[in-house]
């Protein structure tokens, strides 16, 4: 990934802070049109789309079950760059879907789901995966957006992991796209954020002193065989050990590509906002770990729907209130990028449609799961 320039330092002297690209990640279930149960035909849809004319073979990639579909976008300068990249893909996907008498949906979670074992794709990863965690991946029907901001360096990035994770849970609440789980309505609005709790390490990702600290302790979590390897580092937000980015996973995937790129924008503001203040020195807030866990639970529970922990005062505040202090305090950050308006927008569309899960849930409660597939068809591939 390209480096600019190096915001920190620009940040440090006063310059003008480049604003860091971005490369954002999505996974789609593929449903049966009649049941809503995923179908496990990816080898199928995956042959469709490498026909396709404006999809890349790089383009596509295979998650753990054989119903998912992953893309992720190219290193996008600006938000027009990167959702026009989710809309030319998931145009494809629903084409290649239809073509395998499936239909793909952008939901966080399978609405309904088969008894039987779920097909793994065939990589031997994803077999020692099922080996090392089989219960879990019976149930990980769950799909995920994945937001890349990048860092000058991985120590910059630990600065920016340390300074974020007050703020993790609103993206999750802004986020919340999953209500459904095994035929009924799961109580929660991201139902994948709860599911996800059960690898080896989840939540919000420990304070590091440094990238040092971060290399060593993850190490020895790797030489303790627990976890098989790095990548099931299953913190909603890491270092990537691919590209010089911080890797936000705090995200349902989305509905709509318009709100993956809101929440790549106010992940990107937060990101920038991190690194501005490390190089300045300012001091780093550090919520007890216990109420930031309690936090990123009711951010799934509720969405946008119900009271969120204040990150930093600890204590329940509406929804609304605990986002307008994120978008204070990204609200420089947002303004350099030239996203202000844009994000103002977009968080007015999300307030008057609600979150994905409260559409899902007015779909369910209108047409039952014929009016929620529907939802997911038409929301795939809508333009803002």
């Amino acid at each position: 990934m390209h480096h600019p320039a190096n915001a920190a330092a620009a940040a440090a002297t006063g310059a003008r802070q480049v604003v860091p690209t971005i490369g954002v990640e999505e996974e789609y279930l593929l449903l049966d049109p009649h049941s809503a149960k995923p179908a496990a035909v990816a080898d199928t849809v995956a042959a469709y789309l490498e026909g396709s004319a404006v999809v890349a073979r790089g383009d596509i990639q295979r998650e753990l079950l054989s119903c998912q579909i992953e893309t992720a976008t190219s290193v996008c300068s600006t938000l027009t760059e990167a959702e026009e990249s989710l809309l030319n893909f998931r145009r494809s996907l629903a084409a290649a879907a239809r073509k395998a008498g499936v239909r793909a949906a952008a939901t966080a979670t399978a609405p309904s789901i088969d008894e039987s074992f779920p097909e793994v794709t065939d990589k031997p990863r994803y077999h020692q995966l099922k080996a090392s965690a089989k219960g879990i991946v019976a149930d990980q029907f769950i799909n995920g957006q994945h937001v890349h901001v990048e860092v000058p360096d991985r120590e910059t990035g630990v600065q920016v992991l340390n300074r974020i994770r007050p703020w993790l849970p609103a993206i999750i609440a802004v986020s919340a796209n999953s209500p459904f789980w095994q035929g009924r309505d799961s109580g929660f609005a991201s139902w994948r954020t709860i599911n996800y709790r059960r690898w080896p390490l989840q939540g919000c990702p420990p304070v590091f002193a440094d990238a040092a600290d971060y290399e060593r302790r993850i190490q020895r979590l790797v030489d303790t065989s627990v976890i098989i390897d790095r990548g099931v580092l299953t913190w909603i937000a890491r270092l990537s050990d691919h590209y010089p980015t911080v890797e936000v996973r705090a995200a349902d995937v989305q509905l709509r590509a318009q709100d993956a790129v809101l929440l790549a924008a106010l992940i990107r503001g937060l990101v920038s906002t991190a690194a501005a203040e490390a190089a300045r020195g300012l001091p780093c807030p550090e919520p007890d770990a216990e109420v930031l866990d309690a936090a990123v639970w009711q951010a799934g529970r509720h969405g946008m729907a119900g009271k969120l922990i204040d990150p930093l005062a600890g204590v329940l505040l509406p929804a609304e209130m605990v986002l307008a202090q994120l978008l204070r305090h990204i609200r420089p950050a947002l303004e350099e990028a030239g996203e202000t308006e844009w994000v103002d927008a977009s968080l007015a569309e999300v307030r008057a449609d609600g979150t994905g899960a409260e559409r899902q849930r007015k779909a369910m409660e209108q047409g039952g799961m014929p009016a929620l597939l529907d939802l997911y068809a038409n929301s795939l591939t809508a333009e803002p």
